[in-house]
């Protein structure tokens, strides 16, 4: 009964003197944005009941079935996920630290003691055993000084959650665009091939010419000109694509399987064909960076009152339990039990500045994380204006640029007829040649531009978790 006395008298003395807090009431800072997205001029309309992008989840938003693959393993054996999971880890356990500090610890001890008296007559042996349990120093927290230190390890560890998830969404952009990169250059290393193969036809016929007089020798070094331009090309592309491949091994963790890796961009879609985009910029505030940020300042307002406590008296109480016997067996005999409650008081008088310089401290890491909080929001709106506007444009792009193409290979084959039947000169047919051959490249990044348009639209919307 004791014991329970002592304990109900260290609880009721919690609960009546803590509770009182001395941390600013925290309140969000206003968006240094404009509260709506762009969707005037070449922005696309938004729509006001746009769904939550990040309800969407990243198999769906991603159609083809080795793209969707290939991320799910990059999710289970990139490194860096891995360390952004481990600090995850570190954050929550240090939080459940900080947490232990606002129970009481109980604690068992005990003793036992054997004292023996040598002199001239028989010797004597003095035994004692000694049994307690009980509260030791444990803090009231009156003005919620563990608490608010409790709070900040708790922001902490909901920082380092959101830390996390911006990783994955970024390893997941990031193993996407390395894979359509690699499609597109697949593209483009056709497209030198097919090149080099007029032009050496181009490069034998001029040289004939040269050689029985038709022609100069400079309309044969012009096409022996194209002609090493396009073997140039293609030992670049060479070279680019195993990096592409370099690259999609090292995001996943692991080498890609080659049934997982694409032959060619082509003109099919790799994602949904278009996302929803809402009218709020509020949409910003669910991005895990901007909500990282947030948890942070949450953090930074609960260290300011911590800092605060520091300036009032800390309560510390203490009750102990226990029995003393010198018999083993008369431990717990009537009688034998004692009890102790004590309370301890402190309070700063002169410490030199130190409770003024933590508190100073804690306040400038505060206003440091209102402008992290504010400028990770700023970037946010940056990045998704941008994202639209070139979303705005790209389909006009690919549809000038498809045109193009075609009108460049009709005007290459028509060049091509007349330098045959000796109506225009070489260099006509060879500037047909290569404008076909740059509009082609044009066109592939034209394609890959809209496919990473859409995976960045994606990202930046804070999409990919499901």
């Amino acid at each position: 009964m004791t014991i329970c006395r002592s304990s109900l008298l260290i609880l009721a003395c919690s609960t009546v003197l803590a509770g009182c807090s001395l941390g600013p009431e925290y309140v969000r800072p206003e968006m240094p944005v404009p509260v709506e997205l762009p969707h005037d001029g070449i922005y696309p309309a938004a729509a006001s009941d746009a769904p939550d992008v990040t309800s969407i989840g990243w198999r769906d938003f991603f159609t083809d079935p080795r793209l969707v693959e290939l991320i799910s393993s990059g999710l289970a054996n990139n490194r860096d996920l891995r360390v952004a999971a481990a600090n995850v880890m570190q954050a929550r356990a240090q939080y459940k630290v900080q947490r232990a500090d606002r129970l009481p610890s109980v604690g068992v001890s005990g003793s036992a003691t054997r004292i023996e008296t040598v002199s001239s007559g028989p010797d004597v042996a003095v035994d004692s055993y000694s049994l307690a349990v009980g509260v030791s120093a444990f803090e009231v927290d009156l003005f919620d000084r563990v608490a608010n230190l409790s709070r900040a390890a708790q922001e902490q560890f909901f920082a380092s959650e959101e830390a996390q998830r911006a990783t994955r969404i970024s390893l997941i952009a990031e193993i996407a665009s390395a894979w359509l990169q690699l499609a597109a250059d697949q593209d483009q290393l056709r497209i030198s091939q097919a090149a080099l193969a007029t032009y050496e036809e181009s490069l034998a016929l001029s040289e004939a010419r040269f050689r029985i007089g038709i022609s100069s020798e400079l309309e044969a070094r012009q096409a022996e000109t194209a002609f090493q331009s396009a073997r140039a090309d293609i030992a670049v592309l060479q070279s680019q694509i195993e990096q592409d491949r370099n690259a999609i091994d090292l995001l996943l963790g692991t080498a890609a399987p080659s049934a997982l890796l694409p032959e060619a961009l082509g003109e099919q879609d790799y994602t949904l064909s278009s996302l929803p985009v809402a009218v709020s910029s509020a949409v910003l505030l669910q991005r895990p960076d901007v909500l990282r940020a947030e948890h942070q300042l949450i953090a930074e307002n609960a260290n300011i009152g911590a800092a605060r406590a520091a300036f009032f008296p800390r309560i510390s109480l203490t009750g102990l339990l226990g029995t003393a016997s010198n018999a083993l067996g008369g431990l717990f005999a009537g009688g034998s039990f004692s009890s102790t409650t004590e309370g301890g008081l402190s309070l700063p008088i002169f410490d030199g500045g130190r409770n003024q310089s933590n508190l100073d401290y804690a306040e400038a890491s505060q206003q440091l994380a209102v402008a992290n909080y504010e400028k990770a929001i700023q970037t946010a709106f940056r990045e998704v204006a941008d994202a639209l506007a070139q979303r705005g444009t790209i389909d006009d792009r690919l549809v000038a640029r498809t045109k193009q193409t075609a009108s460049a290979s009709t005007s290459l084959r028509l060049s091509r007829a007349r330098y045959q039947a000796g109506i225009d000169s070489y260099l006509v047919a060879l500037d047909a040649q290569r404008t076909a051959y740059a509009s082609q490249q044009q066109l592939v990044d034209t394609r890959l531009s809209r496919a990473l348009n859409l995976v960045n639209l994606y990202r930046v919307l804070g999409g990919g978790i499901v």
